[in-house]
Order: structure tokens, then C-alpha cells, then sequence
């Protein structure tokens, strides 16, 4: 069997004495798109931040491509968008993308053919030699998720990538997504979009109230998404909650 990109088992988080994930499991496969729903105050964000090393689980593991300590080998193979993206104002678009791949030691010849092709894709190059704090929120999105991708990732983690984006911005993004996608990269997305799911993800989880209430398929969906997501997130905001 093909590692999983993603392997959450058992994993439980405390906070100030409170628990705020309850026993989440989830095996994402290597290659495709994942999206991680959520209503507010859910989980999404600290769940992230768990597989991410951002934070310690309390207790369960989590691997990435089998690695349970998420060596430097393992994060070279990493991209991560923020939902708040803080960048450096005085810095221009092709800066900054240049500063993120200069981590990566990437050669200077193949590190700017990148960011051009970057620029691109996310639809700034006109933009490029703008200073950030010039920049919409819009394209702020946009050159984040540039310097998401600056290494070529394997798996590549994004929050609520289409926040912000006009219908122009949020198709670029779903079609760098798909593309990512059909490259091999696998894609884990934090949205409450439901549509961007439906019409991207392979498979989708949702969590509520610090646990997970349904990990499945999209094509396995017998309803529309939207009715689905309402339906799980009433039948387990009161009483005991059952993972599915």
C-alpha cells in the first residue's frame, strides 16, 4: 500500500486545561485534494497547525510521508499558506518570492525562471516589482500562495486560499489548485466554501466542535455538499459525537 501523505491517528489536544481535539484520524492519500471543512470555532486551524509541527499533539501521531518527526528533509517537501498572510511591506512581489526561495537554496538561474513562471500563474506580473503594503487583499492572497509553491512542493497546506479573491483571483487559484493537483502534489485546503470543494477535492473531512464528524469521498456524496455539511454539523452539535 502507497504511504499516505497525510496520517493523523488518535490525535487529542489540550489548551489551558481544555481539550480542543478530541481523537482525530484522518490518512490522506499522496496526490490528491483534500478539503477541510469547518463552521467557526471548529478546530480547522489548530488541527493545521498539529500536522505542521506549528504545535504538540497531547497525544496520538501524525505523519507526513511516513515521517513521524518531521525532519528538514520532510519540510523541504512542504509548502504552507497562512489564512493571515503577514509579508514584508517594503519588500516588491518578486522580493519577496525571491526571499522565500532563497530558503530552499534553489540555484539563482532556475530560482528566477521559477519566479517568473510564478508570477504568472498567480496573474501579477505586472505587479511584480510593486511594493506589498501597495498591494489589494487580493493579491496579497495571491503572491502567498506564489511563495507556497516556490519549492516545488509534494504536499502543499493552504487556509482558506480564496478568501479575499474576486470571481477572476478564486478561478486562477481553483485552476493553479488542479493543476498542482495534476502534477501530484497533494493539496490539503482549510475552506468553508463548499462549492470550491465539490468542484476541486477528491476527498474532503469536516470538523465541528473539536471533532471530526465526517471524513469521506466526494464522489461518494449522494446530496449535494451544502445539505450534506448542514445535516452532519445539526446531527452532532447536541448530544454525544459519533466519528463517521
Amino acid at each position: 500500500m502507497d504511504t499516505p501523505a497525510v496520517s493523523i491517528e488518535n490525535l487529542d489536544k489540550y489548551l489551558d486545561g481544555k481539550q480542543i481535539l478530541f481523537d482525530i484520524n484522518l490518512s490522506i492519500r499522496a496526490g490528491e485534494a483534500f478539503g477541510f471543512l469547518w463552521p467557526n470555532g471548529a478546530g480547522k486551524t489548530t488541527t493545521m497547525k498539529v500536522i505542521l509541527g506549528l504545535i504538540r499533539p497531547d497525544s496520538g501521531s501524525v505523519k507526513i510521508f511516513g515521517d513521524p518527526s518531521l525532519s528538514n528533509k520532510t519540510k523541504e517537501k512542504i509548502g504552507f499558506m497562512p489564512e493571515n498572510t503577514y509579508l514584508y511591506k517594503y519588500l516588491t512581489g518578486r522580493e519577496f518570492l525571491r526571499f522565500n526561495g532563497k530558503f530552499f537554496q534553489i540555484p539563482d538561474d532556475e530560482l528566477d525562471e521559477k519566479i517568473e513562471e510564478i508570477l504568472h500563474k498567480v496573474g501579477l506580473d505586472s505587479a511584480a516589482d510593486k511594493l506589498l503594503w501597495k498591494y489589494s487583499k487580493g493579491m496579497l492572497q495571491r503572491i502567498g500562495l506564489g511563495q507556497a509553491i516556490i519549492n516545488t512542493p509534494s504536499i502543499v497546506f493552504l487556509d482558506e486560499p480564496m478568501s479575499g479573491l474576486d470571481p477572476i483571483g478564486r478561478k486562477m487559484v481553483k485552476d493553479l489548485i488542479l493543476e498542482l493537483k495534476s502534477k501530484g502534489t497533494t493539496v490539503f485546503f482549510n475552506t468553508h466554501i463548499l462549492s470550491d470543494v465539490e468542484s476541486i477535492c477528491d476527498a474532503f473531512a469536516i470538523i465541528h466542535q473539536w471533532h471530526l464528524v465526517a471524513n469521506d469521498l466526494v464522489k461518494n456524496l449522494q446530496k449535494p455538499l451544502e445539505e450534506y455539511f448542514i445535516e452532519k454539523i445539526h446531527e452532532n452539535t447536541e448530544g454525544e459525537f459519533e466519528i463517521v
